[in-house]
């Protein structure tokens, strides 16, 4: 069965972030870092993946500058990774991302100086989308979860 994706309305967001997030602790497993995420989605753009009527995936878009927006968080459950839906997710993030002028396309994840295997996997989706390494920023996030800014150029 294909997934089908839709915006999500504001008062649906966070409450969708919290069943995605808290269904990945391997990624999200900070709680203070995932309840900031789950309140900050409320006042964003929000793109889900649904499997059925189950949302299996969603992004969020966070404008930054008029030339710059962030790709603010994404996330797909474990059990559906590898399938297309982060890369649809990404590519609806990215048309959002235009429609509001924006040229380039920012992520921040985990520096390749911490060894946790799933966000080497992260950085290696990133890149495989057209995301450079910028810039690491040591503390940003705490010395022990050092933050890589990545870019994508955005078609004009």
């Amino acid at each position: 069965m294909p997934y089908s994706y839709a915006p999500v309305p504001d008062h649906q967001r966070s409450q969708l972030c919290r069943r995605l997030l808290e269904a990945l602790p391997d990624w999200f497993g900070i709680p203070e870092a995932r309840e900031a995420y789950i309140a900050e989605v409320a006042e964003l753009a929000m793109v889900a993946a649904y499997d059925g009527d189950r949302p299996v995936g969603f992004a969020t878009l966070k404008p930054q500058t008029p030339a710059a927006a962030e790709l603010h968080l994404i996330a797909v459950l474990q059990s559906h990774h590898r399938r297309g839906i982060g890369v649809a997710l990404l590519a609806r993030i990215e048309g959002l991302a235009q429609e509001q002028g924006a040229r380039l396309l920012t992520v921040k994840t985990l520096a390749a100086s911490h060894p946790d295997p799933g966000y080497a996997a992260t950085r290696a989706f990133y890149e495989k989308c057209g995301f450079l390494p910028v810039e690491v920023i040591p503390l940003l996030w705490g010395p022990e979860n050092p933050c890589l800014l990545m870019a994508k150029p955005l078609s004009p």
